[in-house]
């Protein structure tokens, strides 16, 4: 890891012509919509994407103002330059690295099914067959399910649509990362739903930015030395309640 941090240093600040222009005021795009990672809370936007950007912006001296958008628009909006970077938990996959460039993998997850808690038949994704499935519009998690075997699969710009129509009965399970589905399943799902099977495709996170951006391997070693470090460590257990593995 220390190699990688050096080798990256290299090519962040040796490099000449790629400074940014110490006024210039990043245009950040996020999902805010993806607890816990990141969410409104009053007239703030918190979250553990929202308090790790804040502290790489802080180390490389960045300005920078908060975009919130639809997470199908991040990528498109990166694409036209209409924002410079993108944080919402975005999972670094090979469709995605074909049109913008990401940072070093923050955060290492995967996707889990849930359904309700009184639910027996349903043990794993081989019994959603004859089952209608709900997650959220755009992400790995509606690719994943439109791969699967089931009787239809319902998508929705949030996934609080998803996790309402479980609720109502008009969907029998949803699958999604798994870090929200177990923070919903501690806080407003606590009793109603339950997950079961494995965890089901890893998946790394990253922070998205325009091809080419010379951001993007300044952020990179930042979050490597974050990692190294102590910064890193204590976000992730203020809002995960653990030591990262």
């Amino acid at each position: 890891m220390k190699k990688l941090i050096a080798a990256l240093i290299m090519v962040a600040f040796v490099m000449t012509g790629t400074a940014l222009a110490e006024d210039k005021v990043l245009i950040v795009g996020c999902d805010t919509n993806f607890m816990p990672f990141e969410f409104k809370q009053g007239d703030k936007y918190v979250g553990f994407d929202i308090d790790l950007w804040d502290a790489i912006a802080k180390d490389l001296g960045l300005k920078y103002k908060l975009l919130p958008m639809d997470f199908n628009g991040l990528i498109p909006a990166l694409q036209t330059g209409n924002i410079d970077a993108a944080i919402a938990g975005m999972t670094i996959k090979s469709k995605r690295e074909e049109v913008v460039d990401f940072a070093y993998p923050y955060y290492q997850s995967g996707l889990l099914l849930m359904v309700g808690a009184g639910e027996k038949n349903i043990k794993g994704v081989e019994d959603l067959g004859n089952k209608t499935v709900a997650t959220k519009l755009g992400t790995t998690s509606a690719d994943f399910a439109k791969s699967l075997k089931t009787k239809e699969v319902k998508l929705y710009p949030n996934i609080d649509g998803a996790y309402l129509e479980l609720q109502a009965g008009g969907a029998d399970a949803v699958i999604f990362d798994s870090p929200a589905i177990l923070y919903y399943i501690k806080t407003e799902g606590q009793g109603k739903v339950k997950t079961v099977g494995p965890l089901y495709q890893g998946q790394p996170y990253g922070i998205a930015f325009p091809q080419g951006s010379p951001l993007r391997d300044k952020v990179s070693v930042t979050i490597l030395k974050f990692m190294e470090g102590d910064v890193y460590k204590n976000i992730y257990r203020k809002w995960f309640g653990s030591d990262p593995k």
